[in-house]
């Protein structure tokens, strides 16, 4: 019961703290600086540096406009997936902008740059690995997805890169470079938030000893393993190889105990973004005769 229910929050809860930790991002470190973002946030700096309008009323209303053709075109799932970040994203923008001097928390156009790609690489990673969206241009993407059959992540590239055209601009080198440089950093972290907790490593194990191996992977280190059957290409002998997913901390033991019982055996290691199944996404088998 505790795990549905904590299934059943991790979705509103991650796109809550999302949205929060762009607002924050936002009007702490890239409005201040200028520097150049895509999404509705670029559109909405753009408007907002010629006319004289709140930032999260222009994102809030360009955020409803994209909302509601979304909604119309895409139906049902879309509206459900996007319309927390439609209204909360605004909100959470008002709410921060009226915190004093939450735009001074650093004269450094360099950290402003580095906080403000990690931070909205956790923001966007956040609402991402939930299967959510953060509204605006994502709307948009997947409109002309439908009409034009281009890949959405194509289309969010040249959406996205038009609205740092429009900033361009009006923006001087040193927030054009620093833009580019925030947009690297928060695609290196959203990527490595959007698999947080679920990268493990894969071992394979190729060994005489193969069933001494398999006995002492599931006694000694409580890991699941598989046996695939294989055949030496040299000799072509038929054995087995022990195959393992297993998460970072066993490692080095799991090693030790492969060199233990056969310090020849061949082994490869390699990591994996994600595992589902019984063991990790689902609960283990227990059984009290495995051997």
């Amino acid at each position: 019961m505790k795990k549905h229910w904590g299934k059943t929050l991790e979705a509103p809860l991650c796109v809550l703290l999302g949205n929060l930790i762009l607002a924050f991002t936002v009007v702490a470190f890239v409005s201040p600086k200028g520097i150049i973002m895509g999404g509705a946030t670029g559109i909405g700096l753009t408007i907002s540096h010629y006319l004289p309008i709140n930032l999260s009323m222009v994102i809030f209303i360009i955020n409803g406009i994209f909302f509601i053709f979304g909604a119309v075109i895409l139906g049902k799932k879309f509206a459900l997936m996007t319309i927390v970040s439609s209204i909360t994203y605004p909100i959470f923008l008002a709410l921060i902008q009226r915190i004093p001097r939450i735009d001074e928390l650093t004269d450094s156009y360099f950290l402003a740059t580095i906080y403000g790609g990690v931070l909205l690489g956790v923001g966007i990673g956040l609402i991402v690995r939930v299967g959510s969206s953060t509204g605006g241009t994502d709307g948009l993407a997947l409109i002309f997805n439908k009409f034009t059959h281009v890949s959405v992540a194509m289309l969010l590239y040249v959406i996205d890169f038009s609205v740092l055209l429009l900033q361009v601009i009006f923006s001087d080198t040193e927030q054009i470079l620093y833009g580019i440089l925030t947009l690297v950093l928060c695609t290196l972290v959203l990527n490595r938030v959007t698999l947080l907790g679920k990268s493990q490593i894969q071992l394979f194990v190729i060994s005489p000893k193969y069933e001494e191996i398999r006995k002492s992977l599931l006694k000694k280190i409580d890991v699941g393993v598989t046996m695939v059957a294989i055949e030496s290409g040299f000799d072509k002998n038929e054995m087995k190889g022990v195959l393992c997913v297993i998460n970072n901390r066993k490692l080095y033991a799991i090693n030790e105990l492969i060199r233990e019982i056969d310090p020849q055996a061949f082994v490869t290691i390699s990591r994996i973004n994600e595992v589902r199944g019984r063991g990790f996404s689902l609960e283990r088998v227990k059984s009290e005769n495995r051997e």
